[in-house]
């Protein structure tokens, strides 16, 4: 048992460390790289393409790159076919690293979309979630 809590002790205090480090400039490139493969993947209808972006978690919970680009199509209009993409402030929230999106949708409705990222055992960063809030911008 006491094996069981220091390991557990252990891998916590490894993860909360991990999530403390602040994103590098060069994580910033690749993390915006990332997002704008995916949307580039959305706006060509290529569901395995944008899928492949998607972290492990992601991919898990909607199985296939099919079901995962349906739910972007009808939930996420203005990540699908956005009319205009502009990358904000990447902030660390929480221990999590979260990339800022100033989107404008298809309805020329501007959105911000909070992408959080998560990197992977392989050094690659995919994405984790993304949530869409009203944007701050005006006329845009």
């Amino acid at each position: 048992m006491r094996a069981f809590l220091l390991a557990l002790v252990l891998m916590t205090v490894a993860a909360a460390g991990a999530a403390a480090q602040p994103a590098s400039p060069a994580d910033g490139v690749a993390i915006r790289g990332v997002i704008t493969r995916q949307i580039e993947a959305f706006r060509q209808d290529d569901a395995s393409g944008a899928f492949a972006y998607a972290s492990p978690g992601i991919q898990g919970m909607f199985g296939t790159p099919e079901r995962f680009m349906g739910m972007v199509r009808d939930a996420y209009p203005s990540v699908h076919r956005p009319r205009s993409v502009e990358f904000g402030e990447l902030q660390q929230q929480d221990g999590r690293i979260v990339q800022q999106v100033e989107l404008v949708g298809p309805d020329g409705q501007p959105q911000t979309a909070l992408y959080e990222m998560e990197r992977g055992g392989d050094g690659i960063w995919r994405i984790a979630g993304c949530n869409l809030v009203r944007s701050p911008r005006v006329g845009a």
